[in-house]
Order: structure tokens, then sequence, then C-alpha cells
């Protein structure tokens, strides 16, 4: 049996929400699935993903074989960078101590590269808006004051 991590389509039309799902590669696209492994929305900035990391390498070291975007998201998140660095642990190349801290090395790195991200499409963003004049405050002569 061929198994596929794959997302699975949810949300209203032109409102996409991915299921991360493992499933069997015969199933349909929103069909039966063994293992629901995380969730995918695209609409966000930056796009929100929740995964489990310890079901999906699981799930790769078992043999389950990513789509493309699944592939791309696995990578985003690191599972697919912990798995080489298992696979380095196993063939003795460092201890699994070094294995983590390189992963946390890593992670570190990539959460303060996806913040900068972050503050740059919403500097940009308010910067694309259409300035508003200021307004000014018209000071009328008191009567009392005459």
């Amino acid at each position: 049996m061929a198994v596929k991590i794959r997302l699975q389509r949810h949300g209203s039309k032109k409102r996409p929400f991915y299921f991360i799902v493992v499933a069997d590669a015969r199933a349909p696209r929103d069909g039966k699935f063994i293992q629901k492994i995380g969730t995918y929305n695209p609409l966000t900035v930056p796009a929100t993903i929740q995964l489990d990391r310890q079901k999906a390498l699981e799930w790769l070291h078992k043999g389950a074989e990513p789509t493309d975007t699944v592939r791309r998201i696995l990578s985003f998140k690191g599972v697919l960078y912990l798995k080489h660095l298992l696979r380095g642990v196993k063939l003795g190349l460092f201890d699994e101590v070094a294995a983590m801290q390189k992963f946390q090395k890593w992670h570190e790195e990539h959460e303060v590269h996806v913040k900068r991200r972050s503050e740059e499409h919403r500097r940009t963003k308010l910067a694309s808006r259409p300035q508003q004049p200021a307004v000014k405050r018209v000071q009328t002569p008191d009567s009392t004051e005459a």
C-alpha cells in the first residue's frame, strides 16, 4: 500500500483551508485518511501552519511520500532537516545531542527570519496604503472672551 502525506481541502469556495493528512494514495483527495497530522491556512500572511513534527517524522521514517506542497511545508517547519540529522546519527556521523543542538540553532535562526519577513510585510502593507490628509483643527474664537 502506497502511503502519501498530502493536503485535504476544506473551507468554502475561494476560501481554502487544508488538513495535512496521511492517506492511501488510491483514496480520493477529500476522502478517507489514516491520520491527521496538521493544518495549513494559506489565506493568512504569513500562512498559518500547525504541524505535529513527531507524527510527520514517524510517517516519513515508515516510508510515506509527501506531495510537492507538503514537502515544502515539512521543509519550512524543519521536519525534513530533522530527518536528515537523525540519518546522520544513525550512520554514526555525530551523536543525538549534537543533532538536537544543530536543529535548535536552525530553529532559532528560522524563527528570527520568519519574524523579520512578517514585519517587512506589515511595513510594506502600511506604506502602500494611501495617506489620508492630516485634519487640522480650526480654533474658533470663544464668545466668552469678548
